[in-house]
């Protein structure tokens, strides 16, 4: 009996050994959650310098005449929101990755970043295409379905949560398809909302306690 349980425990070893080098297992919840925080605050600040226009001009099809000081303002505030949750997140995940041995520049994580960008840079580019034609109430639930596309396609190089989020945020995005007007909700909902409550089911699930933590408990499928 106590052989066939060591040599289930060896089984198992190695089996995880395999899938830690094929996942990139470093994410920590905690960027996740600040990134939903910063997400909530740079849709804040967004809401507040629209406010006078939210129920008048762009209550009926968006203006053209959008100004460009309009558009500084949210490429800065956008900018700003982004950057802040890389730097938090290359903090965390550095962290992360030292507590369980795993390199946080290795094959596995440049594929899963690669698999990211991918759809990344076709919806930013497609965005561009929806501004350029005056389509201003598709561009909110458009960077919520390629963001869920992104996050579906790196999914299968990291922890199973992502996949998960991923096919949350492209069904809010569907949701916001028919409710066009709404972006600013949508962001809030898809970016800051959904952001904390799957970053703090990671950070419960495998960093509160480490030694109990079952990395690859939904790998099976």
């Amino acid at each position: 009996m106590n052989e066939n349980t060591e040599h289930l425990g060896q089984i198992n070893e190695i089996r995880s050994m395999m899938e830690r080098s094929s996942r990139f297992i470093s994410l920590s919840g905690l960027s996740g959650v600040f990134a939903g925080f910063f997400a909530m605050g740079g849709a804040g600040a967004f809401y507040i310098y629209l406010q006078p226009r939210l129920y008048t001009d762009f209550a009926n099809e968006f203006p053209v005449d959008i100004k460009m000081d309009l558009i500084r303002f949210c490429l800065l505030d956008a900018t700003a929101v982004i950057v802040l949750s890389l730097l938090f997140a290359v903090f965390f995940t550095t962290r992360k990755a030292k507590s369980v041995g795993q390199s946080i520049w290795d094959s596995t994580a440049r594929r899963m970043l690669i698999n990211l960008a991918i759809p990344l840079t076709a919806g930013g580019l497609y965005c561009l295409i929806l501004l350029r034609y005056h389509w201003f109430g598709m561009i909110a639930p458009t960077t919520l379905i390629f963001y869920g596309l992104a996050l579906l396609n790196a999914s299968k190089y990291t922890l199973d949560e992502i996949r998960w989020l991923g096919i949350s945020e492209i069904i809010l995005g569907l949701i916001g398809c028919f409710f066009i007007g709404f972006g600013v909700t949508l962001w809030v909902i898809g970016f800051g909302i959904l952001h904390i409550i799957y970053g703090l089911i990671m950070y419960v699930r495998y960093e509160t306690k480490p030694k109990e933590a079952k990395y690859w408990q939904g790998s099976e499928d």
